[in-house]
């Protein structure tokens, strides 16, 4: 019939990255994915996916059996991944994203890739509408305390652009906000002694994956008059919450949220 072709939307979907496999379950495209990475926990149906790898470590053999027609990646890191699937003949979509607006963007990005536009225009309005609800309770407290947030420990590397945000937008004050812009997290460095001299009176952390030694932080040469530790506010993020950029992020800003109230209630 005139009008129509036999061209469809991406059947064999393989995910390289947690939140690219989520977002394409909550668009309505997850029985289109037949490979994800390791790491992928969200929904639970990704459990039952094939697993092709880690972050940066992938088995493009294990990729290429799985026929996709379509590989979705995230960040400069997946680059060489990607010029070898490119150079399989594989379609890749990489998406590169550092602010929470570029957060909304890639899903409408994979959203249109995937055919499923209007789910992914519902899914950024809801996204939209929880930030606007944290933003306005946390926009009546009359102070916001100070908030240091760290992604790595040796060495100390401070949090990316969007978690900087998700700081600021659940009450708090980012002490290293003027590193949010800096992409690579080398550049995001930061000494031990700046973070006791700006004396955050809470502190974050989410280690990749590893688990975070809280009383190792306190005991760290010089930290133990800073506020958040005389103050016990030491508190680990799971990095599904945090560091995965995508629809998850609203956990970890509910997360960032509540204690941040906690600490405002107990001061």
């Amino acid at each position: 019939m005139y009008g129509k072709t036999g061209v469809d939307f991406p059947q064999r979907i393989v995910c390289l990255t947690a939140e690219t496999a989520e977002i394409a379950h909550v668009l309505g495209a997850g029985g289109r994915v037949v490979g994800v990475p390791g790491t992928a926990r969200r929904p639970d149906a990704v459990r039952e996916k094939a697993r092709v790898g880690g972050f940066t470590t992938f088995r493009i053999d294990k990729i290429l059996e799985l026929q996709p027609d379509l590989v979705l990646g995230f960040s400069d890191l997946q680059k060489d991944v990607m010029r070898e699937l490119i150079g399989s003949g594989i379609a890749v979509l990489c998406t590169n994203q550092r602010s929470f607006e570029d957060v909304l963007r890639t899903i409408l990005m994979i959203g249109g890739a995937l055919g499923c536009e209007p789910a992914a225009r519902a899914l950024v309005q809801d996204l939209r509408d929880e930030v606007k609800q944290v933003r306005e309770y946390s926009s009546v407290w009359p102070d916001r305390p100070r908030v240091y947030f760290e992604e790595w420990h040796d060495p100390l590397i401070t949090g990316i652009r969007w978690v900087s945000e998700l700081i600021e937008i659940a009450g708090g004050r980012d002490v290293f906000a003027e590193l949010r812009d800096r992409p690579i997290a080398s550049q995001r460095i930061v000494a031990s002694e700046e973070v006791v001299r700006r004396d955050p009176e809470i502190i974050l952390a989410s280690w990749c994956g590893k688990p975070v030694d809280r009383d190792g932080i306190a005991r760290r040469p010089g930290w133990q008059g800073m506020t958040a530790v005389k103050r016990g506010q030491i508190h680990e993020l799971d990095g599904s919450d945090v560091l995965s950029p995508g629809p998850s992020l609203v956990i970890g800003l509910r997360q960032i949220h509540d204690i941040v109230q906690n600490f405002q209630a107990a001061a």
